[in-house]
């Protein structure tokens, strides 16, 4: 399976720069049983479900995870990407460094003057590097003040609220990106969905480099995912696993969703890890074992979340959708309009 395979030609004006006013109000494109196309508005989603689906949240929230530090001696301006913590502390991290050819070990950054400092403890390959961060008290709370958070580079807008780059129930701090799939729901969608006695439910997988790195084997097989960690609540996974037993149809809101559930089935179908870090690479080929349906955004050429809608519809499929919806003027990517997978 090559990597043009999934490719497409996207106008340049059609890449969202900015969230609309409203989040309910962006388009939605509905791919029905019958793989019929059907168009809306994202508000009026709750009318295309039904008792029996049942909607699985990613609760992750996106923290500052972009900082820029002076370089000690220098005073050189480098910017750090902070990706995984390595030990319970959160002193130890993996992180992105630009230009990361002349952070070396030893090297000391000064990011808040009396607030935030790191050393690079160790070189990995493409860029990343294990660093020790220095700080007392909330490093969230630090970073919220002397952070950014980590806009895709297809965004060249800086945002007025940065609480637009989260989704509206988004809880545990983790993620470097935000699992868009949910910047559409709102208060009124939630009230929508409970007048109709629809079942919903939060997970946790916190976004990190591995969902958005690029694939670069022309045989996508040869791509390797790098792991990010989840979370189910063990109530929870019991009461999901129930809903499977009983036949309901469960619907991901976001592919990090799905990702979370399949790399928790078990050979039974069935949820069966509440926490693990996942590799879990899903491309044509694949067979759900839990998740049915899937309610997401309009993805990047070439990327593996692309790969993984297709293997949930069909590549054909998902081809002629990406066509109508270029035809039809959707909005793209992060800040885009939305596609429900029944």
């Amino acid at each position: 399976m090559k990597l043009s395979d999934f490719d497409y030609n996207l106008p340049a004006e059609l890449i969202a720069q900015d969230p609309l006013k409203d989040r309910d109000s962006s388009k939605l494109l509905i791919i029905d049983n019958k793989n019929n196309f059907i168009h809306d508005s994202f508000i009026n989603i709750p009318e295309y479900l039904n008792e029996n689906d049942v909607l699985v949240f990613n609760d992750s929230k996106v923290f500052n995870a972009r900082i820029f530090a002076k370089k000690e001696k220098t005073g050189g301006v480098f910017e750090f990407l902070l990706l995984n913590p390595e030990n319970a502390e959160k002193t130890l991290w993996t992180a992105l460094v630009n230009p990361g050819r002349r952070a070396k070990i030893g090297n000391k950054f000064i990011i808040a003057e009396n607030a935030l400092e790191c050393e690079i403890m160790e070189r990995h390959d493409d860029g990343i590097r294990l660093i020790k961060l220095s700080y007392e008290g909330s490093l969230m709370e630090i970073l919220k003040k002397h952070g950014e958070p980590p806009l895709p580079p297809y965004i060249k807008t800086r945002l007025e609220d940065d609480d637009r780059y989260q989704t509206v129930y988004a809880k545990k701090y983790g993620s470097i990106a935000a699992p868009t799939a949910g910047f559409h729901f709102t208060k009124a969608v939630f009230n929508k969905l409970k007048d109709k006695n629809i079942k919903y439910f939060f997970i946790t997988l916190h976004v990190g480099v591995g969902t958005f790195r690029p694939v670069k084997a022309d045989n996508i097989k040869e791509h390797v995912m790098l792991p990010e960690y989840y979370e189910i609540n063990k109530d929870t996974l019991a009461c999901l696993n129930e809903e499977k037993r009983k036949g309901s149809n469960i619907v991901a809101v976001g592919t990090t969703a799905a990702r979370t559930m399949e790399s928790s089935s078990g050979k039974n179908a069935l949820l069966v890890k509440d926490k693990d870090w996942t590799d879990l690479f899903i491309y044509p080929g694949y067979k759900f074992k839990f998740v049915d349906s899937l309610i997401t955004n309009f993805h990047l050429p070439k990327s593996t979340l692309l790969m993984l809608i297709s293997a949930l519809k069909g590549g054909d499929i998902i081809k002629k959708a990406y066509k109508e919806a270029i035809d039809k003027k959707y909005r793209f990517y992060s800040f885009g309009d939305a596609m429900f997978i029944r």
